[in-house]
């Protein structure tokens, strides 16, 4: 069966957005992997699967290029949000996200960020928002979930860490039993941040919205920045606000690139 496909992006974090709210898509790992090869399928960071939910306006499946799935994706909800329009409900794995297409922007409320050790999950007890512990020159992180889970370092200057050689180790480090999302943020002013992400199941990418929301709230809580927080990635800014007690409001574009169809049985 040919089914409609979207290609998207958020700040060239890309999506394959399948719309199966009405006519159900059977999603597997090796199916989604398949999917999200550059080389033999259509290519992505991520596979957005849409399908109906008895408590939103919709459900949304996040898959990673490694056919990975994973609670949620910030960048991959602002497209979802432009699809969908105006102000719509959608049911993650991480919770109930409220997104709202404004034009070729989108705000999406990601919920509160919780900081408990379990709820990251660590392996095991300690202060989230300064953690004893570290890799190489990177330490004292802080982690945060936001539907997904985060570490982050503050350094002076993220372009110079060698993330591609770090985030592999931090992400599979056995004091992340689901592993974890790596960050790497520079302070450039009194509300800006500059972030780069090492993103678990698809590595280095050129934006990543919940890393943006996690970074923020992290950098908010130690007294760094002032909101709303500016955070300029490789791909663009997102602009994210939050105060303790409060959810995380995270604006910014998503771009829709072109419209296929495909037949999914082709690839597996």
């Amino acid at each position: 069966m040919v089914d409609r496909f979207y290609k998207m992006h958020g700040l060239g974090n890309d999506f394959v957005v399948i719309d199966g709210r009405t006519a159900p898509v059977d999603m597997s790992a090796a199916r989604a992997r398949a999917i999200a090869d550059r080389r033999t399928g259509i290519g992505c960071d991520q596979l957005i699967l849409l399908g109906p939910s008895a408590v939103a306006d919709a459900q949304m499946r996040i898959f990673n290029a490694d056919g990975s799935e994973v609670e949620a994706c910030g960048n991959a909800s602002r497209a979802v949000a432009l699809l969908l329009g105006g102000t719509s409900r959608v049911e993650t794995l991480g919770g109930l996200i409220t997104l709202e297409a404004q034009g070729d922007q989108a705000v999406v409320d990601m919920g509160a960020p919780r900081f408990e050790w379990d709820a990251i999950p660590l392996a095991y007890a300690m202060d989230t928002a300064q953690m004893p512990v570290g890799w190489e020159d990177l330490e004292a992180p802080a982690a945060v979930n936001v539907g997904n889970p985060h570490v982050i370092f503050f350094v002076e200057d993220a372009d110079a860490v060698d993330l591609a050689c770090l985030g592999p180790g931090i992400e599979t480090d056995p004091l992340f039993p689901a592993r974890i999302n790596v960050n790497v943020a520079s302070l450039t002013g009194p509300n800006h941040l500059k972030l780069r992400v090492w993103e678990r199941g698809a590595g280095l990418t050129q934006a990543c919205g919940t890393g943006a929301c996690a970074t923020a709230v992290a950098a908010l809580r130690r007294g760094l920045v002032q909101s709303p927080v500016t955070v300029s990635l490789p791909g663009g800014d997102l602009q994210i606000a939050w105060a303790p007690g409060e959810t995380i409001r995270m604006t910014g574009p998503a771009t829709h690139v072109f419209t296929g169809t495909a037949d999914w049985s082709q690839f597996g």
